[in-house]
């Protein structure tokens, strides 16, 4: 399951990774202090305020589009507090990755608690994913793929992880759908630019006909 060059330690529920005997290291954008916040700024402020959207109906997508994903290898850019993990069905086998150490000990007891049977979440960052070639056949992403520094870098990582005609399920703030103006932090990407970077990149790209503030939802398939 991990690449070669790469060492895994396991320390309560968290894996984390080694490279020539050395930890690798990651800074959450927000900090380590706020995890305990997550679920509540995004509920309460993040959701309504920035995105003006219904997280009711995000999640009500994500429960449409998962809840049939049965006995998946199934990896997760950017875990967050792991509320896939109640969406989601637990006979899948899941791995999720996120540079914050606080979110993922969150992440942790959900899962334990929705009783998840074959679950690892790792520290780590997507632009250099550790885990062998085409191992996943679905990858989500759900409110972060603004936040990575290099898109190219981690589609190409995505490529790689994916099996021939993996699926890639997204969603997005973009600027045309923020009728507000609202401050959203992150690398905004209209539709189009998102399309063109990712067909650029090896994958087909088809958005949903579904509207929700701000927000993109969109699936994109490996070519072979």
């Amino acid at each position: 399951m991990i690449k070669s060059g790469i060492e895994i330690v396991k320390r309560n529920g968290i894996s984390y990774l080694y490279k020539n005997s050395r930890k690798l290291r990651y800074k959450p954008w927000l900090g380590d202090l706020f995890s305990f916040l997550y679920d509540s700024i995004m509920t309460k402020s993040v959701f309504p305020k920035k995105f003006e959207a219904s997280i009711e109906k995000h999640k009500q997508f994500l429960k449409d589009e998962l809840s049939g994903i049965h006995e998946k290898s199934v990896l997760e850019l950017a875990t967050g507090s792991g509320n896939i993990s109640e969406i989601l069905p637990g006979d899948n086998i899941y791995s999720g990755i996120d540079i914050s150490e606080g979110l993922l000990k969150i992440a942790y007891n959900k899962f334990i608690k929705a009783d998840f049977k074959n679950f690892e979440l790792f520290l780590c960052g997507a632009e250099e994913l550790p885990f062998q070639d085409q191992l996943f056949d679905i990858c989500i992403c759900n409110l972060s793929l603004n936040f990575f520094s290099n898109l190219t870098t981690v589609l190409k990582e995505l490529k790689r992880v994916l099996k021939n005609q993996g699926t890639f399920i997204c969603s997005i703030p973009v600027p045309e759908r923020n009728q507000k103006q609202s401050v959203i932090r992150g690398n905004l990407y209209s539709e189009n630019e998102l399309k063109n970077i990712f067909e650029t990149n090896g994958f087909y790209f088809t958005s949903y006909d579904f509207r929700n503030g701000a927000l993109l939802y969109f699936k994109a398939i490996t070519k072979e």
